[in-house]
């Protein structure tokens, strides 16, 4: 399970919400075994003078905080952070200067699913991967 926010120019979140949502869950499904329909996504577009960045970052700067439950190794991480930014480039055109992605690892203790802690939960083996 990943909770995502997205953050970036009101304008192209307007116009590449579905594209860049698409992108994320296809890095997910791919890298981290996550289901087809299961997606958390929050989008916050902000105009200009609330997204300030280095000038080198184009219309398509996107910050992306992703929460996933603990368990999972550094190689499969790595993995999904690879295939996230290719595939916000690929289906989103979001360059990689324009992408910086901040991964927020928790141990399943400090989540509560569906009424249920984390780690009281039986999780698919994909999680520890």
């Amino acid at each position: 399970m990943l909770h995502v926010k997205i953050y970036g120019h009101a304008e192209f979140i307007a116009v590449r919400r579905q594209q860049v949502s698409d992108a994320i869950q296809r890095a997910g499904v791919q890298e981290l075994g996550l289901p087809e329909a299961g997606r958390s996504h929050r989008f916050l577009g902000l105009d200009g003078a609330d997204f300030i960045h280095p000038d080198d970052r184009g219309a398509a700067h996107l910050i992306v905080e992703i929460h996933v439950m603990g368990g999972r190794t550094d190689r499969a991480l790595r993995a999904y952070l690879l295939a996230l930014q290719a595939a916000l480039e690929d289906y989103a055109g979001v360059a990689p200067n324009d992408l910086d992605v901040i991964l927020l690892e928790t141990p399943p203790a400090r989540w509560s699913v569906r009424g249920h802690i984390g780690d009281d939960l039986t999780l698919p083996p994909e999680v520890t991967r």
